[in-house]
């Protein structure tokens, strides 16, 4: 019971949202912090209870939907090492999305909680989901909360980029829904249970049922879904546009959480599904990833927003990311699935800074400060241990994310190591000169010089970002051992389509046996052969 309680707390704490009156504004943000931090506290028995010896799947639910005309969905929730700690991310992150909420939201602040806790419902069961169509509902499901929270709550262009957000998405999804329909009616399941339907494929495939052709279809309708979702280069556009419209709250929920939906559909679906046609376009969509990285870094060295750096930074970011994942490598996907962590809390911890400026000078652009580091001191030391974690730097969380994932992509080949080496490179150079534009020199405006250095409340909010950002930088063994299922898994159905090596047939005659070599005769006793340990 404990995922459906997850899923369903959020959405039962909507619910009075419904029927409060507006002018009772403090009581709707408590009431929405207090649901998202218990939701929080119930979900820690994932990362503490979940067993890396036990089972894969662990936390198994399974309850009837409903039957049509031969079409079963189940209700059926379970998670793996990946899934569990992509979960935990979402509980830890909301809280702290909401916080930060507190004086930026001032209009319709009854409608934002109520669209921030569905979207906590939506982002849950799309990471607990074991059946295929309840996987899809709330993938869709999620567009819909976060769609009004960038058009509503968003900036003066908010309606063109929710509108392309959402273009882009469905697109992607109407694509994904025909392949799943297509992979049930093809493999005659059952139900549209996960597990069930990959098992299903890989019978097909070896009977030769399931033509080159199908698989490699089906593969780039889920694959377009996802590299949509991620964002993936070139299918990236909507994301800036999106992160810079989108409320603080909004970019923060989307950057550390939203995006993950991408990557995670790769592991749990597109290469479990389709592992020949993976196989065959890994190559392809590791240099798609490569050009990427080295695009967003340039894009984001340009810039003149903030908030269109940080989206930037994420292209070339999860590019690093899906590098490792499809390597196809051990260390490459567990350091791919480790960096969606450590991107969520870095990435979400710099939306989060940038938001508290915003909220006290009223712009982004970076052109407007500088020097303020002798008037924000506190403030600049968080937002440079933020940076050095986005830029890789050791005992941080994105040092080892990038460290694994461009070892796993050198394995693959090392000129798809060195390439995507670059954006270690490159994002050092545009992180560290934002920083030193924004809080170093002279301070450019006097209206700078009294702004007000981070309060208690924020402090409380960049805290745990940065304790995680270290933790996850000194010890990441117990975040590996948990994941080391999962990537086991995901590594043995990805080779699940390749056959078995065909010993030698015996030889029916007899070979003549070779001449002996002669033996040479030795000059002294020091080079007499040792023939002491000859069978």
């Amino acid at each position: 019971m404990l995922l459906t309680a997850l899923i369903l707390l959020p959405l039962l704490g909507a619910i009075p949202l419904l029927i409060v009156r507006d002018n009772n504004a403090r009581e709707i943000k408590v009431w929405a912090i207090m649901i998202s931090v218990l939701t929080f506290l119930i979900s820690l028995p994932l990362y503490f209870n979940y067993d890396p010896d036990g089972e894969l799947f662990q936390f198994v639910e399974l309850y009837r939907w409903f039957s049509l005309q031969g079409l079963r969905a189940r209700f059926s929730l379970g998670v793996d090492g990946i899934s569990a700690l992509l979960i935990v991310l979402t509980t830890f992150i909301m809280p702290i999305a909401l916080l930060g909420s507190w004086n930026y939201i001032k209009d319709r602040q009854k409608e934002f909680y109520l669209c921030m806790l569905v979207l906590e419902t939506a982002m849950i069961g799309v990471f607990a989901a074991q059946d295929l169509f309840l996987f899809f509902v709330f993938f869709e499901a999620s567009l819909i909360p976060m769609y009004l929270l960038i058009g509503i709550w968003g900036g003066d262009n908010c309606i063109y980029a929710t509108t392309k957000f959402v273009l882009y998405t469905v697109f992607g999804s109407l694509l994904m829904f025909v392949a799943i329909l297509f992979v049930y009616h093809k493999c005659g399941a059952a139900h549209f249970g996960i597990a069930h339907l990959t098992e299903q494929l890989a019978q097909l495939r070896e009977a030769g049922m399931l033509s080159r052709a199908e698989e490699f279809w089906c593969f780039w309708a889920f694959a377009l879904a996802f590299a949509i979702k991620l964002p993936l280069w070139p299918l990236h556009t909507w994301l800036p546009d999106a992160h810079v419209e989108a409320p603080t709250p909004g970019s923060v929920v989307l950057a550390a959480v939203l995006l993950k939906m991408g990557g995670y559909g790769f592991l749990r679906l597109v290469v479990p599904f389709f592992p020949m046609a993976s196989e065959a376009y890994a190559p392809l969509l590791m240099v798609l990833c490569i050009v990427g990285i080295i695009y967003g870094s340039l894009m984001a060295f340009t810039q003149k927003d903030m908030k269109k750096l940080i989206a930037y930074s994420s292209v070339a970011h999860l590019g690093t990311c899906m590098l490792g994942i499809f390597s196809f490598t051990a260390v490459g996907v567990q350091g791919g699935a480790y960096q969606m962590l450590n991107h969520g809390i870095s990435t979400g911890a710099l939306f989060l800074l940038v938001g508290m400026l915003y909220e006290r000078t009223h712009t982004r652009m970076i052109d407007y400060y500088g020097g303020i580091a002798k008037i924000v001191p506190v403030f600049t030391v968080c937002f440079v241990l933020v940076t050095l974690s986005s830029i890789g730097l050791p005992l941080t969380n994105g040092f080892v994310g990038e460290f694994t994932c461009l070892m796993g992509a050198f394995q693959r080949n090392p000129w798809f190591g060195v390439f995507g080496g670059l954006g270690v490179v490159l994002g050092a150079v545009y992180m560290l000169y934002l920083v030193k534009r924004v809080f170093f020199g002279k301070v450019i405006r006097q209206s700078n010089e009294h702004l007000a250095d981070i309060g208690g409340r924020e402090m409380a909010l960049i805290l745990p970002l940065l304790a995680m950002i270290f933790v996850m930088g000194i010890a990441p063994n117990p975040f590996f051992r948990r994941m080391q299922p999962a990537v086991e898994e995901y590594l043995r159905l990805s080779k699940a389509h390749k056959p078995a090596p065909v010993a030698p047939a015996p030889r029916t005659v007899a070979a003549r046996p070779a001449p002996a070599a002669p033996v040479p005769v030795p000059q002294d006793a020091t080079e007499l052969p040792d023939v002491g340990n000859e069978p």
